[in-house]
């Protein structure tokens, strides 16, 4: 029998178990994948290749450098998530009813606090006003929030690497994704970049619950949310695809990616924006010849610029190394 307990105290606190359970998983899950990509970054930090803005020939970075800030932005998210689950360590038991402790003991939500930290390892703690606490659903939806960042992120991550490995021909083929099954029933040789868009489906299921979260937690009436049920399946299912989703990128996708190093340095050597990089050296009226040379008769801007004397060979070589055209520093002494 419900002696000093309601399902009113008694459910949520259950969920914010549950739920610091779940986030730990994905956050272990989440660092499993950053470290994939930081492994990518070590191996990729000698691949030359050009950066885009709004898709567009930008300058030179590196691959690794590409690498490295997706391990970044999967740093910072679970950085968010651990500051998110400590919202739902804050619990309502002893609240009964409506926050008011009616029929429970004075001494009751101190005690059952102290053993449910004691049995779970959890740094629970009595929300200070139960009466708020037991209609409030605000960490939920802080946690939401975190979660749909997450799923954002991993989600523009996703088509960069299916950007990035497009083609074979026709597109960027800058990187080689894992061939995971036949992409067509009709057009042979066909492989499709499937992991990265299983990734974006469950993200847009998390934007989705998020949605949902967010109405249920604005229709609760008075002293009570009743609508919590939805909150937790809709978060549980965010937490539960995401970890997997993760977990599969991580294992079935980033560890086998391969680069295209030669086309991919063929590219910066042909690119309109390694102009941007010269400029220093052979000056900005020879750098827009060269560049409105190059668009007009599709040239090489590297070989533009070694037919036309302005830098011999070993010069432009030496200038277009990764740690020259990939950081801020003082100019190459030619």
């Amino acid at each position: 029998m419900n002696i000093s307990q309601s399902t009113n105290d008694v459910y949520p606190s259950a969920l914010k178990i549950a739920g610091h359970a779940g986030v730990m998983q994905l956050a272990a899950a989440m660092e499993v994948l950053r470290q994939a990509f930081a492994e990518k970054a070590i191996e990729f930090s000698d691949v030359l290749k050009m950066g885009r803005t709004q898709l567009q020939d930008a300058v030179p970075m590196t691959l690794g450098q590409e690498f490295s800030t997706y391990a970044v932005m999967l740093e910072e998210d679970i950085e968010r998530l651990n500051e998110a689950v400590q919202l739902i360590h804050e619990i309502n038991l002893g609240a009964t009813a409506i926050g008011t402790g009616i029929n429970a003991h004075p001494d009751y939500a101190r005690l059952v606090c102290q053993q449910l930290v004691a049995i779970t390892g959890i740094p629970l703690k009595t929300a200070p006003n139960l009466i708020e606490a037991t209609q409030d659903c605000g960490s939920f939806v802080q946690l939401s929030g975190v979660l749909k960042r997450i799923a954002v992120k991993l989600s523009k991550i996703c088509n960069d690497l299916r950007l990035l490995s497009s083609g074979p021909r026709a597109g960027f083929a800058e990187i080689n994704l894992p061939p995971m099954q036949a992409g067509s029933s009709i057009m042979p040789g066909k492989v499709n970049p499937v992991i990265p868009e299983v990734v974006n489906q469950i993200a847009f299921e998390v934007i989705g619950n998020d949605m949902t979260i967010s109405f249920a937690a604005e229709a609760g009436q008075l002293q009570l949310n009743a609508f919590e049920p939805i909150i937790a399946h809709s978060i549980f299912k965010s937490v539960t695809h995401l970890r997997a989703g993760c977990l599969t990128l991580a294992e079935k996708c980033i560890k086998g990616i391969t680069a295209n190093r030669e086309s991919l340095r063929r590219n910066v050597e042909n690119s309109i924006g390694l102009v941007t990089a010269l400029n220093p050296y052979i000056g900005y009226a020879n750098a827009t010849a060269i560049a409105q040379e190059a668009l007009l008769s599709g040239g090489s801007v590297y070989e533009l610029v070694l037919s036309k004397g302005l830098l011999t060979k070993t010069q432009l070589d030496e200038i277009l190394k990764p740690e020259v055209l990939t950081q801020p520093r003082t100019m190459v002494q030619l």
